[in-house]
C-alpha cells in the first residue's frame, strides 16, 4: 500500500462519555443539577442519540430530524439540526444548552486519541506512507489534530461538509486519493463503519475494520495497519 486513509470518530479518536459531555456543558454554562437529574438527563441524551460520535439513537427520530439524518453530514448546518434537535427531546435547565452542548463536542477536550493512534501513525510517517483522513462530520476537526499532537502525521484532510459529499460516496474517497497522489489500488481505508468506510472499497481501495469501542477497551486495534492488513 502507498498511502493509508483513516477515519476520525471511533477509528483515531473517541469522544468522550455522555455524562462527561453534559458535565461538561453545564460547567461552561454555569449550570447545575442534582446528580440524580444529571445522571437521569445524561441517560436520556444517549437513549436519544444527542452526542455526536457516541451511542446512535435508540429511539423513532422526530420528523424534522428524520428528514436530515441521511444527509447531516452534507453541510455544517445540516449537522447542527440533527444533534441539536435530538438533544431537544431531552428538557434541560436552559434551552441554549442544546447548542452549547454541541458546541462542546467540537472542542479538543471532548475527543480523546486511541492509545496507539500516535503509534501508528508516527510509524507510518517514518516509512514515508502518505496518511489522509475521511470523515462524515460537519465541522473542522484539524483543531482536534493539532490539540492532541496528531496533526504532523496528516497529509490531507477529506471532510464531508466541505464537498457536500458524504461516505459511502467514493468521490470522497477518490478526493482524498487524488489529494495523497496516489491511485486507489495502492491505498487502505481504515474504520469502524462497514457500510460508510467500505464504499472505498468500490474504487480498488483495500478496507480494513477496527471497533468503535471506548479508548480503554480498545488499545491496539488500530497496530494492524503497520503491517498493511494484507
Amino acid at each position: 500500500m502507498a498511502a493509508v486513509l483513516f477515519d476520525f470518530s471511533g477509528t483515531l479518536f473517541r469522544i468522550e462519555s455522555t455524562e462527561s459531555w453534559l458535565r461538561a456543558g453545564l460547567d461552561t454554562a454555569e449550570l447545575s443539577l442534582p446528580e440524580a437529574e444529571l445522571t437521569r438527563a445524561a441517560q436520556e441524551l444517549e437513549r436519544v442519540g444527542a452526542l455526536p460520535g457516541g451511542v446512535a439513537p435508540g429511539v423513532p427520530m422526530p420528523d424534522e430530524v428524520a428528514a436530515v439524518w441521511g444527509v447531516r453530514d452534507e453541510s455544517a448546518e445540516l449537522h447542527r439540526a440533527a444533534y441539536t434537535g435530538l438533544s431537544r427531546q431531552v428538557p434541560l435547565p436552559d434551552p441554549a444548552l442544546h447548542d452549547a452542548l454541541y458546541d462542546r463536542h467540537m472542542s479538543p477536550a471532548a475527543w480523546q486519541p486511541y492509545p496507539d493512534a500516535v503509534e501508528v501513525l508516527g510509524a507510518l510517517r517514518e516509512r514515508g506512507i502518505p496518511v489522509g483522513v475521511v470523515s462524515n462530520i460537519g465541522w473542522d476537526l484539524r483543531p482536534v489534530f493539532r490539540a492532541h499532537g496528531l496533526d504532523r502525521y496528516v497529509d490531507a484532510y477529506v471532510l464531508s461538509y466541505e464537498h457536500g459529499i458524504q461516505k459511502p460516496d467514493p468521490r470522497l474517497f477518490r478526493t482524498a486519493c487524488t489529494a495523497l497522489g496516489v491511485a486507489p489500488g495502492d491505498v487502505l481505508m481504515v474504520g469502524d463503519d462497514r457500510r460508510a468506510d467500505g464504499g472505498a472499497a468500490a474504487l480498488g481501495c483495500g478496507v480494513h475494520f477496527v471497533d468503535h469501542l471506548p479508548v480503554a477497551r480498545r488499545p491496539d486495534g488500530l497496530r494492524p495497519v503497520l503491517g498493511l492488513v494484507g
